[in-house]
């Protein structure tokens, strides 16, 4: 590892995987809680679509990205709240016309292919300065955000009795939603459309399996994301592994070993 330390692609791989980790381990906690892990893989594709169309337009991708899949984010809030649908009902809807759109999108964006499939698996060893700056800009909004912890957490373990208390949950949804969408097209370049959505599932899952707390369980999650990020990207660069998935296998190991400790505990 301090070889590696030694290039600077690697220190900013380092760099551009722990902040993506405490993106993904704050918000991981909130999104297993409230099983919202296909929300996870509904904004991710709605974040490829919106690189399909940057693609399509000759404009850099994630500017477009951004907005789209901020749109769909709130899109999907709106639609749930307003129509009686469940939450995984409408995002299914807008997961079906993402990926729809990105085809379309994808089909008239002409030798752009191989950009596509950058994002579609990720770099995370390719992470350039202006990468840096995105991830770095909206874990700094997060940290502005980070009063509403304790209004987020309560809404998450009793919805109905925080509304009673007249906590604005309908607003802090919409804003919960906005943050995960931003957080997941700064996380796409880094570790791609297809693996993203572990980063949101997987610290969370190991976390809820160990923590007795929800304070407990995001703390813990934070913990196995930065593990993973350490562990999945010294195993990259010595076995010379795609970094994105080395660092997903180096969170379904945690999850693993979490797994047996509780399964040999309830044993006993």
């Amino acid at each position: 590892m301090l070889e590696a330390l030694g290039y600077p692609f690697f220190q900013r791989a380092l760099l551009a995987g722990l902040l993506v980790s405490l993106l993904g381990g704050a918000l991981s906690a909130f999104v297993v809680q409230r099983r919202l892990s296909f929300l996870g893989d509904g904004l991710a594709h709605a974040a490829f679509a919106g690189v399909a169309l940057g693609l399509f337009l000759r404009e850099e991708p994630l500017y477009l990205a951004l907005p789209f899949t901020l749109a769909v984010a709130l899109a999907i809030t709106y639609v749930k709240e307003r129509s009686g649908l469940s939450e995984d009902t409408a995002i299914g809807v807008f997961f079906a016309l993402s990926v729809a759109l990105g085809a379309v999108f994808l089909a008239k964006a002409r030798g752009y292919v191989g950009d596509a499939m950058g994002y579609l698996f990720g770099s995370l060893l390719a992470v350039g300065p202006g990468d840096l700056w995105a991830v770095g800009g909206v874990v700094l909004l997060g940290l502005a955000l980070l009063p509403l912890w304790g209004a987020l957490a309560y809404a998450t373990f009793d919805r109905e009795l925080a509304l009673a208390d007249r906590v604005p949950v309908g607003l802090h949804d919409y804003l919960f939603s906005a943050y995960l969408a931003l957080a997941l097209v700064v996380a796409v370049k880094v570790v791609g459309v297809l693996l993203v959505a572990a980063f949101l599932v997987i610290p969370g899952a190991a976390a809820r399996l160990l923590g007795r707390t929800f304070a407990g369980m995001t703390l813990l999650a934070l913990l196995f994301a930065f593990s993973a990020t350490l562990l999945g990207l010294y195993a990259s660069f010595l076995l010379d592994w795609p970094s994105g998935a080395s660092v997903v296998l180096a969170q379904a190991l945690l999850f693993g070993l979490a797994f047996l400790k509780t399964a040999f505990s309830w044993g006993k």
